[in-house]
């Protein structure tokens, strides 16, 4: 590779991870409500209603935790795009890879990234689920560097990977998922009489990735959040491992608890790609995708 692709190369990086943090901090109060309705045991209405965490918290609580968030998307995000760029080029050493194959090294790329930044994904759980828990049993972290330390400190320094497995499950489903479902509805879409524009096509295909992505992921990511938000009492942890905690759920909160956290799932996940690539789209000064490819499927 020579310096001008090198060159390139960190300045789509340094673009894609800009973007994305951007995003992330426009739609952080839809991932902190999700985590809180996640967290929530009972069957009745969760805690996690925006107007009680305004009421009972205050606005600024909307955004606790978005320190780990920011690490989290940035360290994830960069090394994803690090490794796919490194596996593109590989592939690509013979002929140009087609579209399944670059779907592939996504999720390649996806599922090694979030298992080695794991740590940031587990502050991120704990920071935005200490201030529903009663006062007297709150971690009080202060930031997210706090955070890493005094888990590896008092809880062990390996449990900083604790769910790290459905960590990496989730990032290759929805990496996967979502971009599959969004290319084949984008395609289904642009065949139809009843769109007339390629923003209407391009966000409702955007809308329907997200529902269908959040839909399967809902289940894996809200044992996940319960897994690494675990604490031990008396030197023992709440669950034994994994399926004791989906055990648990199905048993005491019925099936439909996998589902918690749904709606601002989906949300999260549609409006966080639309900003991203609006974002991206301001950052290159390059309109919106005009989709030449759709006339080969009119």
């Amino acid at each position: 590779m020579d310096l001008r692709a090198a060159a390139l190369n960190s300045a789509n990086i340094f673009i894609g991870c800009s973007s994305g943090m951007a995003a992330s901090c426009l739609v952080y109060p839809l991932d902190l409500i999700k985590i809180r309705m996640q967290l929530n045991e009972s069957e009745t209405a969760s805690n996690a209603d925006v107007s009680s965490i305004l009421k009972n918290e205050g606005v600024t609580a909307l955004y606790s935790g978005l320190s780990a968030s920011l690490l989290r998307h940035a360290a994830h995000t960069t090394t994803r795009l690090a490794i796919y760029t490194w596996l593109f080029d590989l592939a690509s050493s013979d002929s140009y890879p087609d579209l399944w194959l670059q779907i592939g090294l996504g999720t390649l790329a996806g599922c090694v990234s979030s298992f080695v930044w794991t740590p940031a994904e587990l502050a991120f759980i704990r920071l935005a689920a200490n201030s529903r828990l009663p006062v007297d049993q709150r971690r009080n972290y202060k930031n997210v560097f706090d955070t890493v330390m005094r888990v590896a400190r008092e809880e062990g320094f390996f449990t900083l990977w604790r769910g790290a497995v459905l960590t990496a499950n989730c990032t290759m489903i929805v990496s996967g998922l979502q971009i599959e479902t969004f290319i084949h509805t984008l395609i289904i879409l642009a065949r139809s009489e009843y769109f007339d524009s390629t923003l209407s096509i391009w966000l409702s295909s955007f809308a329907i990735s997200g529902l269908v992505t959040a839909a399967i992921v809902t289940p894996i990511d809200v044992v996940k959040t319960r897994v690494q938000n675990m604490t031990a009492t008396r030197g023992r942890w709440t669950h034994s491992d994994t399926i004791d905690v989906l055990i648990q759920i199905i048993r005491y909160e019925g099936v439909y608890a996998l589902w918690k956290g749904f709606l601002p799932h989906f949300a999260r996940l549609a409006l966080h790609t639309v900003f991203t690539s609006i974002f991206i789209e301001k950052m290159t000064f390059q309109q919106l995708p005009d989709f030449p490819f759709f006339n080969a499927f009119s």
